[in-house]
């Protein structure tokens, strides 16, 4: 590239750019991109991978308790050590990484998903598998921070929005094939199994990040100023909040939805499977129906997507008791079209709030996303450990409405930005 060239280029980002505006932006726009499709395909499967194995107990925790000889709230706990964990690491990782490749550092924390599940598999007690549960917040909130900003690096501009939503429908499928394909499995070989299973899954994905992801160098690194600058946008501001409500408000719930859905719609296990997958479908269908929404008006998908939540959760108990499992999972049905965008709404209001910041405001989201995951766990473990089911579902009815008013009250980013973005 000319001298001019490069020029040209600093001028041009300088001038688009605000506070918190990060070194590392310049150098990835200038840098040519590659890689192409297989190689969204395999952050794609990165993001699977890693929500799958955060989410994995959610489909066992009745057997996991059982085993283990502790309570579905303790059980609980191996989803919010995990959000805790990932939701320090996103950012922490972000800034130590510097410009190293990220396709090395990408493998390199896919092999320690498998080895925490590995781990998580022939833990004899909850102290041990909760060690697995750590090091599988470390590796998945660092992958996730780092590969929801490549699209921009592996294809065309004109192909950017395609791809970012490809690298995001891996977190809707991990409900469609991840968490319910784990339950299955721990039907017919025991919880553990789902646990060597995800840990060979993770191992073949590390390969297809070394091989279809091209060398990643960035010019510039992330530092701390560019990210804590981005908190003095109000557009910002307002879309952690709006995380921060609603993924805590559906974890109270969801975290628990076997218990609840065995208490007052009387599910049997292999049922617990089939509404499972059911959520993960709906969620699927969600994700690709808000993200094109979403990049025309975030604002108006996430209403839709806050009001919808709320209803369909606070109506799961009502409709269980009065229509049982069929009535219990068409609720949760809409509960997963509803969620299913949350992912890329979300995203796509904070990509358009800070568009010269990816990485930054993208470590900014996994912290906030995985420490609210971590909260709401928490918190609807107390729920159904004091209140029972019934507290569970209205804990996270609240969470959510509280969110419906923060996307209905708060500083949106700018008209066009999302779209341009």
């Amino acid at each position: 590239m000319a001298k001019s060239e490069r020029a040209g280029g600093t001028a041009t980002a300088t001038g688009k750019a605000r506070d918190g505006q990060l070194d590392a932006v310049e150098g990835e726009v200038r840098r040519p991109r590659g890689g192409g499709w297989p190689a969204v395909g395999a952050l794609a499967a990165a993001t699977f991978t890693v929500v799958t194995s955060e989410m994995l107990p959610v489909g066992l925790l009745t057997p996991i308790g059982r085993d283990l000889g502790v309570s579905d709230g303790t059980a609980g706990l191996t989803v919010t050590v995990t959000g805790v964990v990932a939701a320090v690491a996103a950012p922490v990782l972000t800034l130590l990484i510097g410009r190293r490749d990220r396709r090395a550092v990408l493998a390199v924390l896919m092999g320690t998903l498998t080895a925490a599940n590995l781990l998580a598999a022939y833990a004899p007690n909850v102290a041990v598998l909760l060690v697995a549960r750590v090091l599988v917040g470390f590796g998945m909130g660092g992958v996730w921070a780092i590969a929801s900003g490549l699209a921009v690096r592996l294809v065309p501009e004109r192909r950017v929005a395609a791809a970012t939503s490809l690298v995001f429908s891996g977190v809707a499928a991990a409900s469609v094939l991840g968490v319910p394909a784990g339950a299955v499995v721990g039907e017919l070989g025991g919880w553990r199994a789902a646990f060597v299973a995800m840990a060979g899954f993770c191992a073949a994905v590390a390969v297809a990040l070394a091989v279809l992801l091209p060398p990643l160098p960035t010019a510039g690194a992330v530092r701390l100023g560019g990210v804590l600058g981005l908190l003095r946008r109000p557009p910002v501001r307002t879309g952690l909040v709006l995380v921060a409500l609603l993924v805590a408000g559906h974890f109270a719930a969801y975290t628990y939805v076997r218990p609840v859905l065995e208490e007052v719609a009387g599910a049997r296990p292999g049922q617990i499977s089939t509404v499972l997958l059911v959520f993960g479908v709906a969620g699927l269908v969600g994700n690709f129906v808000s993200g094109a929404g979403a990049a025309r008006s975030p604002r108006a998908v996430l209403l839709a997507i806050c009001a919808v939540l709320a209803a369909a959760v606070l109506l799961v108990p009502p409709m269980g008791q009065a229509a049982g499992v069929v009535g219990a999972a068409a609720l949760v049905a809409v509960w997963g079209l509803a969620y299913g965008g949350v992912s890329v709404g979300t995203q796509t209001w904070l990509m358009a709030a800070a568009p010269d910041a990816r990485e930054a405001v993208s470590a900014l989201f996994v912290a906030v996303f995985n420490a609210a995951i971590a909260v709401g766990a928490l918190a609807g473990g107390r729920a159904a450990d004091g209140w029972g089911s019934d507290g569970v579902i209205r804990l996270g009815g609240v969470l959510v409405v509280g969110a419906l008013l923060a996307v209905a009250l708060g500083r949106g980013p700018a008209r066009g930005a999302a779209a341009g973005g």
